[in-house]
């Protein structure tokens, strides 16, 4: 079938437009990776990345441990063939070498191409995965895609504000923390006394985040309590020190302290995990402080929680 005249335009800019706009990589919200998006993407509605007019090509930009890139570098050299006739790639962007990945699906009933790829950056890997839907694989072809990944760049940090201001509340009283950093875009987030670099373990942090699925039933809340404390990511030898409920900016909540050890150096830590609970989600908070430092450091905590208020 031959493309219509305004397609055929369409796809014309998307092979060709792109190196002379190499400066004008477009970041999601929150994120320190970010590209040129193809013609006819503009900034997706529900997730990090892109999309075009009807949804139905989608651009995912997020961010992956820093450890990811060596592993997955490592097993393309390791077979650098692939598996199940998809042989990786690599291409050079001013973020680094990339490699991707280039292979054929279905989403539902929909025959797609999908595209994965993944880039070096400081304190974290960029991934990025795109689904190209049949119909539109004559506009946005393997040579359009390969060329926007070309264009795939970092940036140093993104502002406390920025990251802030994708929660679904405000957060009034920062208590000193210097480093803010986005977990998952609008959902999550680590203010710290530490960085990535240097590890967080050592130095007090505090987590914002909403959980989704908490028991409305007072009876059900400390067990929900007690077992999300105990499977808190990171620490170790974890033993409940105290659990009750309270109130949280006159919600019902729940406030279950831990010691335990965190980090190579297991280093002895008391852990808070304040549970807010809502409707449709709850709040949780987790802080954690070396043991040594939990007084002043608990102080701190109480201010961000007590600061974190509804948005509008």
């Amino acid at each position: 079938m031959k493309l219509t005249r305004p397609l055929a335009a369409l796809a014309l800019l998307v092979a060709t437009a792109l190196p002379a706009l190499a400066a004008d990589a477009v970041y999601p919200p929150g994120l320190r990776l970010g590209m040129v998006p193809l013609v006819g993407l503009n900034t997706a509605k529900t997730f990090p990345g892109f999309e075009n007019e009807d949804g139905s090509v989608k651009v995912l930009v997020t961010e992956l441990p820093p450890a990811a890139y060596g592993e997955v570098v490592s097993a393309f050299t390791a077979n650098p063939a692939g598996n199940n006739g998809v042989k990786p790639d690599k291409i050079e962007t001013p973020a680094g070498l990339a490699y991707f990945t280039t292979e054929s699906g279905k989403a539902g009933t929909t025959p797609v191409k999908r595209y994965s790829m993944i880039v070096p950056g400081t304190g974290f890997s960029g991934y990025v995965a795109v689904q190209v839907p049949e119909n539109a694989s004559k506009i946005y072809t393997d040579d359009a895609v390969r060329q926007m990944f070309a264009t795939a760049t970092t940036r140093k940090e993104v502002s406390a504000d920025e990251q802030i201001g994708l929660m679904p509340f405000k957060i009034t009283d920062l208590a000193g923390f210097k480093d803010v950093r986005t977990l998952v875009p609008g959902s999550s987030l680590i203010l710290a006394d530490g960085n990535e670099s240097s590890g967080y373990e050592s130095k007090p942090f505090i987590i914002l985040g909403l959980i989704g699925a908490t028991p409305q039933q007072a009876d059900d809340r400390a067990r929900f309590a007690q077992e999300a404390a105990l499977q808190i990511p990171g620490v170790r030898e974890s033993r409940v020190t105290m659990s009750e409920p309270i109130r949280i900016n006159g919600q019902p909540g729940f406030e279950t302290r831990i010691d335990g050890v965190s980090g190579k150096d297991k280093t002895p830590v008391t852990v808070v995990q304040w549970i807010r609970f809502g409707g449709g989600t709850s709040l949780r908070i987790i802080a954690s402080a070396p043991r040594d430092q939990w007084s002043d450091a608990f102080t701190r905590f109480r201010a961000v929680r007590d600061g974190i208020q509804p948005k509008g």
